[in-house]
């Protein structure tokens, strides 16, 4: 790990905690994302946390400019992790731990950088004259609740940094922590723009069990949705991803759609599984044992790279906003809370090198 060398004392020693021995002289480029006397590693002796470790840094900012050439419908975001518990085989941001040398396969559900000082920089940052107040979508890299989320609470400092600037957000989560923080959402909705979208792709309990064996189940987040909802608080369903062959049939679709629409989520937007350097290597090898009869339909589908082919992407999305109608919710819009993580565009300029599946 690039940061092997670079620790501190850790502030609780009942933690069970393995301190590196000094910061090293020159620290890579990457690690001006963190503070190079600031990272302390521990493991908590519980069942939910077993295996799981965590690096706990100082980051040096919080906020993240989206790329101007990305089609996100943000320009801001916020994550207090890196890396995932929730464990989903498929999940785009596991190429972000190769970065810091991290094994982007069990290492990304099983290694979890915390950025400890998130809320008080956040804070500063958002009362910096420089900043003019522009949406923040917060947790679209990995899920800001997560398990971890419930160890280290960051999020109620960052929704109250949020809040007491009047900073308009909206949050991605696949988890049901969220309702915690609900006291604070409701605040902040009254002075500023605020929504939450709630992932869910699919009903099935095999394939959740599965496929995102670390994350609460699709009728947990779903209760989630009428929670929120039941308190006010805008939310939008991002039914994500759609997997080719294993959740993708007209009669899947549509039970899908059917209970977003019953938790009286406010929109549905369809996304089709994608599959980016490091989320690829580790659905392959997923899909090889769970599903190895489909191993060469996947590759005809991704020959081309990262995304299904437009005309299967068209389809799946017309499928969808048919049934939506047919319950009464829409696709979600742009025009102002409901601010959803979408992929960018396949360029055929930069699209990554063809990989095998298996």
């Amino acid at each position: 790990m690039r940061w092997d060398n670079l620790g501190e004392t850790p502030a609780n020693p009942s933690a069970l905690s393995i301190p590196s021995a000094s910061p090293i002289p020159s620290a890579p480029a990457d690690l001006a994302l963190f503070g190079t006397d600031a990272v302390t590693t521990r493991t908590f002796d519980t069942p939910e946390f077993r295996g799981v470790t965590f690096h706990e840094v100082r980051a040096r900012s919080i906020l993240n400019r989206v790329p101007g050439a990305s089609r996100m419908p943000f320009e801001w975001t916020v994550n207090p992790y890196r890396g995932c518990t929730h464990a989903c085989v498929y999940c785009f941001a596991r190429r972000s731990h190769a970065y810091l040398d991290l094994d982007t396969g069990l290492g990304f559900d099983s290694q979890i950088v915390v950025k400890v000082n998130a809320p008080e920089l956040l804070a500063r940052q958002l009362a910096s004259p420089r900043w003019q107040g522009a949406h923040i979508a917060v947790g679209t890299n990995v899920d800001c609740y997560q398990r971890a989320e419930g160890r280290y609470g960051l999020m109620p400092g960052v929704l109250t940094a949020l809040r007491d600037r009047a900073n308009p957000f909206s949050i991605l989560t696949k988890g049901t922590l969220v309702l915690r923080d609900l006291a604070l959402l409701t605040q902040a909705a009254r002075v500023t723009e605020v929504g939450v979208s709630v992932s869910v792709g699919f009903t099935d309990r095999e394939l959740w069990r599965t496929v995102e064996p670390g994350a609460p189940s699709p009728q947990s987040r779903l209760d989630v949705v009428r929670a929120l909802v039941r308190n006010g608080i805008d939310c939008g369903v991002l039914m994500a991803p759609v997997v080719p062959f294993l959740s993708d049939r007209p009669e899947q679709l549509r039970a899908t759609v059917r209970a977003v629409a019953e938790a009286g989520a406010s929109s549905v937007t369809p996304l089709v599984l994608h599959l980016r350097p490091g989320a690829r290597e580790w659905f392959a090898e997923w899909l090889g044992r769970h599903h190895p009869g489909l191993v060469r339909r996947y590759e005809r589908m991704y020959a081309d790279g990262a995304y299904a082919p437009t005309w299967y992407q068209r389809r799946i999305t017309r499928q969808v906003h048919e049934f939506a109608a047919e319950f009464g919710i829409g696709p979600a819009g742009r025009d102002g809370t409901r601010r959803i993580a979408l992929p960018e565009e396949p360029d055929a300029a930069t699209d990554p090198e063809q990989l095998t599946f298996l």
